[in-house]
């Protein structure tokens, strides 16, 4: 499992952007290399779903709503995974989790950061 420590959340008007990043301070590099990495969230009365996720060499996948609005990118020498989303929407307000997913399963989460999209 990975510890992971995401930041970057917070409270912005429709229509505006906000860049959420998620590191894995205390992963091995090669270790943290074995893992997809992506973007979940849950919103108000919802389940969590995924947003966008990233394999190690750079491949990435979108939820409809996400797509031609968020960005994931992955960095492997920091162990960082960015998530670049521009305008917001108010159903896009939640809290947004971090997750390192391993044969298919996700296996370790972040603690969530949230995003507030006022209308």
């Amino acid at each position: 499992q990975l510890w992971l420590v995401e930041s970057g959340g917070g409270s912005v008007p429709a229509g505006g952007s906000l860049r959420l990043s998620c590191k894995a301070p205390r992963a091995i590099t090669s270790v943290y290399n074995t893992y997809d990495m992506g973007w979940y969230r849950q919103t108000p009365g919802k389940e969590r779903e995924i947003v966008a996720d990233i394999t190690p060499d750079r491949r990435s996948n979108y939820a409809d709503f996400a797509k031609d609005r968020f960005t994931i990118s992955r960095d492997n020498s920091r162990k960082t995974i960015d998530l670049r989303m521009n305008n917001l929407r108010p159903e896009d307000t939640g809290t947004y989790y971090c997750g390192a997913k391993s044969g298919g399963t996700v296996t370790s989460w972040g603690q969530g950061t949230q995003v507030a999209v006022s209308s």
